[in-house]
């Protein structure tokens, strides 16, 4: 009977249905992954299941497109989930370069939250599928905001292996032997001979999670830069202005910014260790003002999105 209920559902309301099962999955997933953290080890079943979650918000997502005829990232309730389908994909790219069960316990806790907060949070309105307003009818949509979603992925997932970099040997002093740049390299100094320099080094967890914080960073910084840029190009289209300074595009901004300066100090002054770590954690919260904060204020030419207003 559930599972012919299921089915039912499934063919009447396919976004939602799909929406609820990645929930439910997510919520499973959560305590395995925690668990493997603290043993220490990685479950496959924790990336089989990442693997069936993405396929799912896939699925929904292309539901969602056939449906409403248009690409799915044009209200709140579509943007969260492509935003947990990238934090997903990115969070199965890195566990390609990194084994470690560190990233599945920080990554699923925010996926669940953000699915959590599209089911259970948002209001009706905002989850049912409407036609766009003028302003959004352009292929500009595609570009623009699924590059500025994607942007918020990576930063998010960087600002997390951050915070992963601030607790792990807390009690120990952190020395980053990877180039600021985050490149894996060495840096060479005098206290080395020549014969150690060739030997193969093994990174600590700290360095390699300092690494790919940086690389997650640099990725969605660029594609934040894109989304800026696609931005301004579409609002001069679309509203005959290249910036109007609502509270959305200030933020945007102020994350650039922000981000841009993170990178300043790792590549130009050479910081690494907990003092990058801390500012990327800060952006976490500079992230989510830009992405939900603003949305309550329900003012600006981005009235579209806006949880009230």
């Amino acid at each position: 009977m559930i599972l012919e209920n299921l089915f039912k559902n499934l063919i009447y309301d396919p976004v939602s249905v799909l929406g609820l099962l990645v929930f439910y999955i997510l919520l499973v997933n959560l305590p395995i992954s925690l668990g493997a953290f603290f043993q220490k080890k990685s479950f496959f079943i924790v990336r089989v299941l990442t693997i069936l979650i993405n396929f799912l918000i896939t699925l929904q997502l292309l539901f969602r497109w056939s449906i409403s005829g248009h690409f799915p990232i044009s209200n709140l309730y579509e943007s969260l989930y492509f935003l947990t389908w990238g934090i997903t994909m990115g969070q199965l790219l890195i566990e390609r370069e990194y084994q470690s069960p560190i990233i599945p316990s920080i990554a699923i806790p925010i996926e669940l939250l953000t699915v959590a907060f599209a089911c259970f949070v948002l209001p009706d309105d905002l989850k049912i599928s409407s036609n766009l307003v003028p302003a959004l009818r352009s292929s500009w949509l595609v570009m623009h905001v699924s590059v500025v979603m994607l942007s918020y992925a990576a930063l998010i997932i960087g600002s997390l292996l951050s915070v992963s970099v601030l607790f792990i040997n807390k009690n120990k002093p952190l020395q980053i032997r990877s180039s600021s740049t985050g490149i894996g390299g060495f840096k060479i100094s005098n206290n080395y001979p020549l014969n150690e320099l060739v030997e193969p080094i093994e990174f600590s967890h700290s360095e390699e999670l300092d690494t790919l914080s940086y690389r997650s960073i640099l990725i969605g910084f660029v594609l934040l830069t894109l989304g800026l840029i696609s931005g301004a190009v579409w609002a001069n289209e679309a509203w005959g202005t290249w910036w109007s300074w609502d509270p959305k595009e200030t933020w945007a901004f102020i994350s650039w910014m922000f981000y841009a300066a993170y990178l300043h100090m790792r590549i130009s002054k050479g910081w690494q260790g907990r003092r990058p770590a801390l500012l990327a954690t800060t952006g976490f919260l500079v992230v989510l003002i830009c992405y939900l904060g603003v949305n309550f204020l329900g003012i600006g030419l981005h009235s579209y999105g806006w949880i009230f207003g």
